[in-house]
């Protein structure tokens, strides 16, 4: 019953929620242009005390960027839960764009529902006060708030977090908790709540080429001298075999195969791989042959050609051997896929395959991270999904997704703890884009959901 009464509770205070987030979404706290810096403070400020009016025990600390803000928690009983999201939102131009004042939002009626329309009312500061609001309604039934918890709120995320590192390698014995909880990701296909459990990493190398010392006319040295445009085409189209497997030597060594429960999970999501491509003008799935679209984009490494350059490339013709050719060349990582492997491997395959009178010249040293994959034997995370299956009706799934998401690594590899990631954004949010949005149904079924949540991990 008591959970009832904390649903019960969101529901009659959604109207005051709701004025709480407009609050906070007309604070225009764009981290990446200096002269919002006082309305990042200002954010920082307006959640600190929020969560002091919560009985958070919450202060903000500052940073050679902007503040971070930290608060504790709870009756100490359970598990010790951190909630991570980010107060930070992007720029707003073109403005011209725009439908209204981007920091003035309102809640409109649209062909779907209603939207509560604004900069950061999906990214992320809508998805951040779900969590915020449950807590609330949570201490408002019950006196005291769930569990253990830890809040840490980044003022960085959308200028690429400078701050982020140090602050939790200097404060990593405060931060440290016993699970991180997440808000910055979306429903799968608008429809099925996620948990996202795995996140690729990503690797990246730029090379030059060189043949001759210079461009040759290719009236005098066009079929004697060699073209290293030629050579490295070459080389980069045999980086796949014919069934999409890449082709470095030692690739594949730390790639584990996807556990069949986790499999058939995916199967049942039943994903329209057509749509998906169709919507960027494309029909048939690449990569590896044997493998379904969600295997490649969730589970599966990749090798990418991301830009490839030489020679006379202006308006009109110049009959020209060029001296070099450049590409760029990355790499999505999975399981225990190490960049400290990877790029060294394709470094000396590419080298191993040039021809007399040619060398690689290599731009940057070895960066990327790795992988980030959750323990989702940790009864946890099946206690999470079956929260979210009761409150939106449908089987929730664990999923993975194609890009990254670093903040979930860093908790892993500096704090030594598994994040779980649970959001509840839609596709047509118009995250980082004029016109954004949250559905007022995911703002309000978000708050729900984290109250199932902390009562069955809290």
């Amino acid at each position: 019953m008591t959970l009832d009464a904390v649903l019960a509770r969101i529901d009659d205070d959604l109207p005051q929620a709701l004025d709480r987030l407009m609050e906070l979404l007309r604070i225009p706290s764009i981290s990446t242009d200096p002269a919002y810096k006082p309305d990042c403070a200002r954010a920082a400020d307006w959640l600190v005390a929020d969560l002091q009016a919560l009985g958070f025990e919450a202060t903000s600390r500052p940073t050679p960027g902007h503040p971070m803000v930290v608060a504790h928690g709870g009756d100490g009983t359970g598990r010790h839960l951190l909630f991570y999201g980010h107060y930070d939102v992007q720029p707003v131009d073109p403005l011209n764009l725009w439908d209204r004042d981007p920091f003035d939002p309102q809640v409109e009626t649209t062909a779907k529902g209603k939207v509560i329309r604004g900069r950061g009312s999906s990214d992320d500061k809508g998805q951040l006060m779900t969590f915020l609001e449950a807590c609330r309604a949570w201490k408002a039934v019950h006196g005291t708030l769930p569990g253990k918890l830890t809040i840490f709120l980044e003022g960085e995320e959308e200028s690429g977090s400078p701050s982020l590192i140090p602050f939790m390698r200097d404060n990593a014995e405060e931060l440290k908790a016993d699970l991180a909880l997440i808000c910055d990701t979306g429903l799968f296909e608008d429809a099925v709540p996620a948990i996202t459990t795995m996140l690729r990493g990503l690797c990246k190398t730029e090379f030059t080429l060189k043949a001759a010392n210079r461009d040759l006319h290719s009236g005098m040295y066009g079929g004697l001298a060699r073209n290293p445009i030629h050579v490295l085409t070459r080389i980069l189209a045999g980086l796949h075999d014919d069934q999409g497997r890449v082709q470095v030597p030692g690739f594949y060594d730390d790639v584990a195969e996807l556990p069949d429960s986790l499999r058939q999970q995916w199967q049942s999501l039943s994903f329209d791989h057509a749509k998906y491509l169709g919507d960027v003008g494309l029909s048939i799935p690449s990569g590896e042959s044997d493998r379904t679209p969600l295997e490649m984009i969730w589970s599966r490494p990749t090798a990418e050609v991301n830009g490839i350059w030489g020679g006379y490339t202006g308006a009109g013709f110049k009959t020209v051997l060029p001296s070099e050719a450049n590409a760029k060349v990355s790499f999505r990582l999975v399981s225990a896929q190490d960049p400290a492997k990877i790029i060294p491997a394709f470094r000396a395959w590419a080298e191993a395959q040039l021809p007399a009178d040619c060398e690689i010249l290599w731009h940057d040293g070895i960066e990327g991270a790795p992988a980030s994959v959750m323990e989702i034997g940790d009864p946890a995370f099946e206690l999470a999904r079956q929260a979210l299956t009761a409150e939106w009706g449908r089987p929730a799934a664990f999923v993975g997704a194609g890009g990254s998401i670093p903040i979930a690594g860093y908790f892993k590899t500096i704090l030594g703890m598994d994040a779980m990631l649970i959001g509840f954004g839609r596709d047509d949010d118009n995250i980082h884009s004029p016109n954004e949005k949250y559905d007022l149904e995911c703002f309000h079924k978000g708050i729900r959901s984290w109250a199932r949540v902390l009562a069955r991990l809290a």
